[in-house]
């Protein structure tokens, strides 16, 4: 990760997104509502998971809550001055839990519960996150919070890299992104047809294109530029546990 720098600056709107996805009556506001729900979709499901729930009833709550976000248009209340939009959203998610689980376990599975058009849910979840067995909720949202960022920066990365030659590329090199080093990048260049000056490059390059993307993802739902260095610090250290 030495290549995530905590002091690098760049220029991005604070809290854009959630900005944009106030104004739902737009369209630019309803796309980035839509890109809310789908970055949270896994932590708020996650959370409720570990709330003792079914793995069904978990995922019929998950729907109906963005339903209602999205009905309500809830993150309108979302204030950056009152700290993190996730912590907002947790907040949210406990309200929603306490004031509308008795109708909401009513509901049939395919029934009346509004289903949200999230691309990409994630139906290996189970498998790839499960929990650890002493982590809360709160724990679990908030590392998954923290894998979802890094599937989001990695799939932006991943869309830079067009063509067949370079999408093998980025294949062989994105299990680089995180700091990890090849058993010997000698062979990997040689497996790449490059040269093993130009392998380091193209990892170095990765990496910052992998790190920009980081950034920019957690500057989108903070209240303040200066805060994303310490948001990076600690979704790195959420993935340390």
């Amino acid at each position: 990760m030495s290549d995530v720098s905590p002091n690098r600056r760049f220029a991005t709107t604070r809290w854009s997104m959630v900005v944009a996805a106030s104004d739902a009556g737009s369209a630019d506001g309803r796309s980035a509502l839509a890109s809310l729900c789908e970055t949270y979709w896994a932590p708020v499901h996650a959370y409720i998971c570990r709330t003792r729930r079914s793995r069904d009833d978990a995922e019929d709550l998950t729907q109906a809550f963005f339903a209602k976000l999205l009905e309500k248009n809830y993150v309108r209340d979302a204030r950056q001055e009152r700290g993190r939009f996730r912590s907002f959203l947790l907040t949210s998610v406990r309200n929603f839990l306490a004031n509308e689980y008795d109708h909401a376990q009513t509901l049939k599975r395919g029934g009346r519960v509004v289903h949200v058009p999230i691309d990409g849910e994630p139906e290996d979840w189970s498998a790839r996150h499960e929990p650890v067995e002493h982590e809360t909720p709160e724990d679990l949202y908030e590392r998954q919070w923290a894998l979802t960022v890094l599937d989001t920066a990695r799939t932006q990365v991943g869309s830079k890299y067009e063509g067949d030659q370079r999408r093998r590329l980025f294949e062989k090199l994105s299990p680089l992104l995180t700091g990890d080093e090849p058993e010997s990048y000698k062979v990997l260049a040689a497996e790449l047809g490059m040269t093993e000056g130009a392998l380091r490059v193209a990892v170095h390059r990765m990496r910052q294109q992998w790190g920009d993307c980081l950034r920019e993802s957690i500057a989108e739902t903070v209240a303040n530029p200066d805060e994303v260095a310490d948001e990076l610090r600690y979704l790195m250290a959420l993935l340390s546990r």
